[in-house]
Protein backbone atom coordinates (compact mmCIF):
# COMPACT_ATOMS: atom_id res chain seq x y z
CA UNK A 1 0.00 0.00 0.00
CA UNK A 2 1.15 3.55 -0.64
CA UNK A 3 1.83 6.12 2.06
CA UNK A 4 -1.25 8.01 0.80
CA UNK A 5 -3.39 4.95 1.58
CA UNK A 6 -1.83 4.57 5.04
CA UNK A 7 -0.75 8.02 6.26
CA UNK A 8 1.65 8.07 9.23
CA UNK A 9 0.07 7.77 12.67
CA UNK A 10 1.35 9.19 15.93
CA UNK A 11 1.88 5.71 17.31
CA UNK A 12 4.50 5.22 14.57
CA UNK A 13 6.80 7.40 16.66
CA UNK A 14 7.43 4.04 18.32
CA UNK A 15 7.89 1.76 15.29
CA UNK A 16 10.34 -1.08 14.68
CA UNK A 17 13.01 1.27 13.37
CA UNK A 18 12.74 3.46 16.47
CA UNK A 19 12.99 0.50 18.83
CA UNK A 20 16.01 -0.88 17.00
CA UNK A 21 17.69 2.54 17.18
CA UNK A 22 17.05 2.69 20.94
CA UNK A 23 18.46 -0.83 21.31
CA UNK A 24 21.63 0.11 19.45
CA UNK A 25 22.20 3.17 21.61
CA UNK A 26 21.63 1.22 24.84
CA UNK A 27 23.91 -1.59 23.71
CA UNK A 28 26.66 0.95 23.08
CA UNK A 29 26.13 2.59 26.47
CA UNK A 30 25.70 -0.62 28.49
CA UNK A 31 27.52 -3.70 27.11
CA UNK A 32 25.42 -5.99 29.34
CA UNK A 33 22.16 -4.69 27.86
CA UNK A 34 20.19 -7.65 26.43
CA UNK A 35 19.16 -6.39 23.02
CA UNK A 36 17.36 -9.63 22.15
CA UNK A 37 15.11 -9.47 25.22
CA UNK A 38 14.36 -5.80 24.60
CA UNK A 39 13.36 -6.30 20.95
CA UNK A 40 11.27 -9.37 21.73
CA UNK A 41 9.24 -7.42 24.28
CA UNK A 42 8.70 -4.31 22.15
CA UNK A 43 8.13 -5.94 18.75
CA UNK A 44 5.87 -8.75 19.86
CA UNK A 45 2.27 -7.55 19.40
CA UNK A 46 3.47 -4.14 18.21
CA UNK A 47 0.71 -3.55 15.66
CA UNK A 48 -2.04 -3.91 18.26
CA UNK A 49 -0.61 -1.33 20.68
CA UNK A 50 -1.67 2.30 20.90
CA UNK A 51 0.83 5.15 21.16
CA UNK A 52 0.73 5.20 24.96
CA UNK A 53 0.94 1.42 25.16
CA UNK A 54 4.01 1.46 22.89
CA UNK A 55 5.63 4.13 25.05
CA UNK A 56 4.97 2.15 28.24
CA UNK A 57 6.13 -1.12 26.71
CA UNK A 58 9.45 0.51 25.90
CA UNK A 59 9.90 1.28 29.60
CA UNK A 60 8.94 -2.28 30.55
CA UNK A 61 11.38 -3.73 28.03
CA UNK A 62 14.23 -1.50 29.23
CA UNK A 63 13.69 -2.69 32.78
CA UNK A 64 13.82 -6.33 31.65
CA UNK A 65 16.87 -5.93 29.40
CA UNK A 66 19.05 -3.48 31.33
CA UNK A 67 20.96 -4.99 34.27
CA UNK A 68 21.49 -3.38 37.66
CA UNK A 69 19.46 -1.65 40.35
CA UNK A 70 16.78 0.96 39.63
CA UNK A 71 19.23 3.78 40.30
CA UNK A 72 21.88 2.21 38.06
CA UNK A 73 19.34 1.85 35.26
CA UNK A 74 18.29 5.48 35.60
CA UNK A 75 21.90 6.65 35.39
CA UNK A 76 22.30 4.67 32.18
CA UNK A 77 19.10 6.15 30.78
CA UNK A 78 20.34 9.64 31.62
CA UNK A 79 23.19 9.01 29.19
CA UNK A 80 20.66 7.82 26.59
CA UNK A 81 18.33 10.84 26.88
CA UNK A 82 20.35 13.36 24.82
CA UNK A 83 20.84 10.78 22.05
CA UNK A 84 17.15 10.12 21.33
CA UNK A 85 16.39 13.42 19.58
CA UNK A 86 12.60 13.22 19.92
CA UNK A 87 10.74 14.87 22.81
CA UNK A 88 7.75 12.55 22.82
CA UNK A 89 9.89 9.41 22.53
CA UNK A 90 11.90 10.63 25.53
CA UNK A 91 8.73 10.49 27.64
CA UNK A 92 9.29 6.74 27.97
CA UNK A 93 12.25 7.61 30.22
CA UNK A 94 9.89 9.45 32.56
CA UNK A 95 7.43 6.56 32.36
CA UNK A 96 10.23 4.21 33.41
CA UNK A 97 10.73 6.29 36.56
CA UNK A 98 6.99 6.46 37.30
CA UNK A 99 6.61 2.69 36.81
CA UNK A 100 9.64 1.37 38.66
CA UNK A 101 10.76 4.18 40.96
CA UNK A 102 7.87 4.82 43.32
CA UNK A 103 9.68 3.22 46.24
CA UNK A 104 12.63 5.61 45.77
CA UNK A 105 10.77 8.91 46.05
CA UNK A 106 13.52 11.54 46.26
CA UNK A 107 15.81 9.92 43.68
CA UNK A 108 12.89 9.47 41.29
CA UNK A 109 11.77 13.08 41.61
CA UNK A 110 15.30 14.24 40.82
CA UNK A 111 15.37 11.84 37.85
CA UNK A 112 12.14 13.38 36.54
CA UNK A 113 13.64 16.85 36.86
CA UNK A 114 16.53 15.66 34.69
CA UNK A 115 14.41 13.84 32.09
CA UNK A 116 11.76 16.56 31.66
CA UNK A 117 14.31 18.68 29.80
CA UNK A 118 14.34 16.02 27.05
CA UNK A 119 10.67 14.93 27.18
CA UNK A 120 8.05 16.25 29.58
CA UNK A 121 7.55 14.45 32.90
CA UNK A 122 4.09 16.00 33.38
CA UNK A 123 2.40 12.57 33.35
CA UNK A 124 5.12 10.72 35.25
CA UNK A 125 5.22 13.09 38.24
CA UNK A 126 1.54 12.56 39.02
CA UNK A 127 1.83 9.13 40.72
CA UNK A 128 4.32 10.74 43.14
CA UNK A 129 1.88 13.58 43.89
CA UNK A 130 -0.84 11.00 44.50
CA UNK A 131 1.45 8.98 46.76
CA UNK A 132 2.57 11.90 48.95
CA UNK A 133 1.20 15.27 47.93
CA UNK A 134 2.87 17.29 50.69
CA UNK A 135 6.30 15.80 49.99
CA UNK A 136 5.90 16.20 46.23
CA UNK A 137 4.83 19.84 46.53
CA UNK A 138 7.97 20.72 48.48
CA UNK A 139 9.89 19.66 45.37
CA UNK A 140 7.47 21.32 42.95
CA UNK A 141 7.90 24.66 44.71
CA UNK A 142 11.68 24.34 44.29
CA UNK A 143 11.20 23.48 40.61
CA UNK A 144 9.15 26.65 40.14
CA UNK A 145 12.42 28.60 40.60
CA UNK A 146 14.61 26.31 38.48
CA UNK A 147 16.84 27.98 35.84
CA UNK A 148 15.38 25.71 33.11
CA UNK A 149 11.97 26.74 31.76
CA UNK A 150 11.00 23.11 31.16
CA UNK A 151 11.49 22.30 34.83
CA UNK A 152 9.54 25.42 35.87
CA UNK A 153 6.73 24.44 33.51
CA UNK A 154 6.69 20.94 35.03
CA UNK A 155 5.87 22.46 38.43
CA UNK A 156 2.64 23.85 36.96
CA UNK A 157 1.78 21.32 34.26
CA UNK A 158 2.48 18.27 36.41
CA UNK A 159 0.18 19.51 39.18
CA UNK A 160 -2.80 20.43 36.97
CA UNK A 161 -5.85 18.80 38.58
CA UNK A 162 -7.34 17.60 35.27
CA UNK A 163 -4.36 17.27 32.93
CA UNK A 164 -5.58 15.66 29.65
CA UNK A 165 -4.29 12.07 29.31
CA UNK A 166 -2.90 12.27 32.86
CA UNK A 167 -3.97 10.71 36.13
CA UNK A 168 -6.59 12.93 37.75
CA UNK A 169 -5.35 14.51 40.97
CA UNK A 170 -8.60 14.15 42.86
CA UNK A 171 -7.34 15.84 46.04
CA UNK A 172 -6.49 18.94 44.00
CA UNK A 173 -9.82 18.74 42.17
CA UNK A 174 -11.45 19.00 45.60
CA UNK A 175 -9.07 21.66 46.93
CA UNK A 176 -6.74 23.50 44.51
CA UNK A 177 -5.24 25.74 47.21
CA UNK A 178 -1.89 23.87 47.40
CA UNK A 179 -1.07 24.94 43.83
CA UNK A 180 -1.58 28.66 44.50
CA UNK A 181 2.01 29.34 45.56
CA UNK A 182 3.35 27.67 42.41
CA UNK A 183 1.01 29.58 40.10
CA UNK A 184 1.75 32.89 41.80
CA UNK A 185 5.48 32.22 41.47
CA UNK A 186 5.16 31.45 37.75
CA UNK A 187 2.64 34.05 36.59
CA UNK A 188 5.42 36.56 35.83
CA UNK A 189 7.75 33.99 34.26
CA UNK A 190 9.81 35.21 31.31
CA UNK A 191 8.77 32.16 29.27
CA UNK A 192 5.46 32.04 27.38
CA UNK A 193 5.84 28.24 27.54
CA UNK A 194 5.54 28.47 31.33
CA UNK A 195 2.84 31.16 31.38
CA UNK A 196 0.67 29.13 29.03
CA UNK A 197 0.83 26.24 31.48
CA UNK A 198 -0.25 28.57 34.29
CA UNK A 199 -3.25 29.64 32.20
CA UNK A 200 -4.22 26.06 31.37
CA UNK A 201 -3.80 25.06 35.00
CA UNK A 202 -6.14 27.85 36.10
CA UNK A 203 -8.64 26.88 33.41
CA UNK A 204 -8.61 23.35 34.88
CA UNK A 205 -9.53 24.77 38.28
CA UNK A 206 -12.40 26.87 36.86
CA UNK A 207 -14.23 23.64 36.02
CA UNK A 208 -14.64 22.91 39.73
CA UNK A 209 -13.88 26.16 41.58
CA UNK A 210 -14.58 29.18 39.36
CA UNK A 211 -14.83 31.59 42.29
CA UNK A 212 -11.42 30.49 43.58
CA UNK A 213 -9.82 31.40 40.25
CA UNK A 214 -11.73 34.66 39.84
CA UNK A 215 -10.75 35.82 43.32
CA UNK A 216 -7.13 35.11 42.45
CA UNK A 217 -7.30 36.93 39.11
CA UNK A 218 -9.15 39.93 40.51
CA UNK A 219 -6.11 40.61 42.69
CA UNK A 220 -3.79 40.72 39.65
CA UNK A 221 -2.88 43.89 37.78
CA UNK A 222 -4.64 43.04 34.51
CA UNK A 223 -3.32 46.22 32.93
CA UNK A 224 -0.09 44.27 32.53
CA UNK A 225 -0.37 42.58 29.14
CA UNK A 226 1.05 39.17 30.05
CA UNK A 227 -1.15 38.87 33.14
CA UNK A 228 -4.24 39.84 31.18
CA UNK A 229 -3.37 37.17 28.59
CA UNK A 230 -3.02 34.50 31.27
CA UNK A 231 -6.26 35.58 32.91
CA UNK A 232 -8.21 35.62 29.64
CA UNK A 233 -6.89 32.20 28.66
CA UNK A 234 -7.64 30.87 32.15
CA UNK A 235 -11.24 32.10 31.95
CA UNK A 236 -11.97 30.92 28.42
CA UNK A 237 -14.34 28.19 29.61
CA UNK A 238 -16.14 30.54 32.00
CA UNK A 239 -16.54 33.20 29.31
CA UNK A 240 -18.02 30.66 26.90
CA UNK A 241 -20.44 29.59 29.63
CA UNK A 242 -21.47 33.20 30.17
CA UNK A 243 -20.22 33.35 33.77
CA UNK A 244 -21.19 36.89 34.91
CA UNK A 245 -18.17 37.50 37.14
CA UNK A 246 -15.73 36.32 34.46
CA UNK A 247 -17.41 38.45 31.80
CA UNK A 248 -17.25 41.49 34.07
CA UNK A 249 -13.55 40.96 34.72
CA UNK A 250 -12.81 41.57 31.03
CA UNK A 251 -15.32 44.33 30.36
CA UNK A 252 -18.17 42.18 29.02
CA UNK A 253 -20.33 42.46 32.13
CA UNK A 254 -23.20 44.45 30.65
CA UNK A 255 -26.00 42.74 28.80
CA UNK A 256 -25.65 43.58 25.12
CA UNK A 257 -28.17 46.10 23.79
CA UNK A 258 -28.44 44.74 20.27
CA UNK A 259 -30.66 43.17 17.69
CA UNK A 260 -29.06 40.27 15.85
CA UNK A 261 -29.62 37.68 13.16
CA UNK A 262 -27.78 34.47 12.35
CA UNK A 263 -27.86 32.39 9.18
CA UNK A 264 -26.36 28.93 8.62
CA UNK A 265 -25.77 28.02 4.97
CA UNK A 266 -26.35 25.81 3.16
CA UNK A 267 -29.41 24.60 5.07
CA UNK A 268 -28.58 20.97 4.16
CA UNK A 269 -25.10 19.52 3.85
CA UNK A 270 -23.18 16.27 3.97
CA UNK A 271 -20.13 15.28 5.99
CA UNK A 272 -17.14 16.98 4.38
CA UNK A 273 -19.14 20.01 3.18
CA UNK A 274 -18.40 23.55 4.33
CA UNK A 275 -20.80 25.33 6.67
CA UNK A 276 -20.88 29.14 6.62
CA UNK A 277 -22.32 31.20 9.47
CA UNK A 278 -23.26 34.84 8.89
CA UNK A 279 -24.26 37.17 11.71
CA UNK A 280 -25.52 40.75 11.65
CA UNK A 281 -25.40 42.61 14.97
CA UNK A 282 -26.91 46.10 15.32
CA UNK A 283 -26.50 48.24 18.41
CA UNK A 284 -29.58 49.76 20.03
CA UNK A 285 -27.48 51.73 22.50
CA UNK A 286 -26.26 55.29 22.39
CA UNK A 287 -22.96 54.15 23.92
CA UNK A 288 -20.18 51.98 22.58
CA UNK A 289 -20.38 48.39 23.81
CA UNK A 290 -17.70 45.78 24.41
CA UNK A 291 -18.94 42.44 23.09
CA UNK A 292 -17.74 38.87 23.43
CA UNK A 293 -19.29 37.06 20.48
CA UNK A 294 -19.50 33.25 20.44
CA UNK A 295 -21.53 30.69 18.58
CA UNK A 296 -23.07 27.52 19.94
CA UNK A 297 -23.56 24.35 17.91
CA UNK A 298 -26.05 21.78 19.21
CA UNK A 299 -24.53 18.58 17.82
CA UNK A 300 -26.84 15.64 17.21
CA UNK A 301 -25.69 12.56 19.11
CA UNK A 302 -26.13 8.88 18.32
CA UNK A 303 -29.03 8.56 20.81
CA UNK A 304 -31.04 11.21 18.98
CA UNK A 305 -30.44 13.93 21.57
CA UNK A 306 -28.22 16.98 21.13
CA UNK A 307 -25.21 18.27 23.05
CA UNK A 308 -23.98 21.84 22.75
CA UNK A 309 -20.46 23.12 22.23
CA UNK A 310 -19.55 26.80 22.49
CA UNK A 311 -16.98 28.23 20.06
CA UNK A 312 -15.24 31.58 20.39
CA UNK A 313 -15.98 33.92 17.47
CA UNK A 314 -14.59 37.37 18.26
CA UNK A 315 -14.33 40.26 20.71
CA UNK A 316 -15.27 43.67 19.43
CA UNK A 317 -16.11 47.23 20.46
CA UNK A 318 -19.42 48.04 18.77
CA UNK A 319 -19.96 51.80 18.29
CA UNK A 320 -23.16 53.49 19.40
CA UNK A 321 -25.95 52.57 16.97
CA UNK A 322 -23.36 50.72 14.86
CA UNK A 323 -23.78 47.54 12.85
CA UNK A 324 -21.37 44.63 12.64
CA UNK A 325 -21.39 41.87 10.03
CA UNK A 326 -19.49 38.66 10.77
CA UNK A 327 -18.86 35.56 8.71
CA UNK A 328 -17.18 32.29 9.63
CA UNK A 329 -16.92 28.98 7.82
CA UNK A 330 -15.74 25.50 8.76
CA UNK A 331 -15.72 22.08 7.16
CA UNK A 332 -18.00 19.60 8.91
CA UNK A 333 -15.78 16.57 9.44
CA UNK A 334 -15.21 13.93 12.08
CA UNK A 335 -12.41 14.16 14.63
CA UNK A 336 -11.15 11.69 17.20
CA UNK A 337 -12.94 13.83 19.80
CA UNK A 338 -16.17 14.39 17.85
CA UNK A 339 -18.17 12.16 15.55
CA UNK A 340 -21.03 13.75 13.63
CA UNK A 341 -24.45 12.18 13.32
CA UNK A 342 -27.24 12.98 10.85
CA UNK A 343 -30.08 15.24 11.85
CA UNK A 344 -31.00 18.83 12.57
CA UNK A 345 -28.29 20.89 14.26
CA UNK A 346 -29.28 24.15 15.93
CA UNK A 347 -26.77 27.02 15.96
CA UNK A 348 -27.08 29.96 18.35
CA UNK A 349 -25.36 33.34 18.50
CA UNK A 350 -24.14 34.21 21.99
CA UNK A 351 -23.16 37.75 22.99
CA UNK A 352 -21.85 38.54 26.47
CA UNK A 353 -23.18 35.21 27.66
CA UNK A 354 -26.70 35.73 26.29
CA UNK A 355 -28.22 33.74 23.40
CA UNK A 356 -29.61 36.36 21.01
CA UNK A 357 -30.29 34.63 17.66
CA UNK A 358 -30.39 31.18 16.14
CA UNK A 359 -30.40 29.22 12.91
CA UNK A 360 -30.02 25.57 11.94
CA UNK A 361 -28.65 23.16 9.35
CA UNK A 362 -29.48 19.55 8.55
CA UNK A 363 -26.64 17.07 8.24
CA UNK A 364 -27.50 14.25 5.84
Amino acid sequence: MSDETHPPQLKDWFDEARYRAIARELAALAPQFDEEVFLKLVLGGLSERSLIQRLHQCAVAVDAALPGSFQQKVRGLQKLAPKLGHEFVCIFLCDFVATFGRADFDFSMEALRFFTVFGSAEFAVRPFILADQERAFKTLRVWAADPDEKVRRLASEGSRPRLPWGLRLQALVRDPAPTSAILEALKDDDSLFVRRSVANHLNDITKDHPEFVLQLLEAWDLEREHLRWIAKHACRTLIKRGHPRALKLFGFGNQAEVTASLQAAPPRLALGDRLTLTAVITSSSRKAQRLAVDYVVHYMKARGVSAEKVFKWTEVDLPANGTLELSKSQVIRDFTTRKHHPGRHRVELQINGQRVAESAFVLG
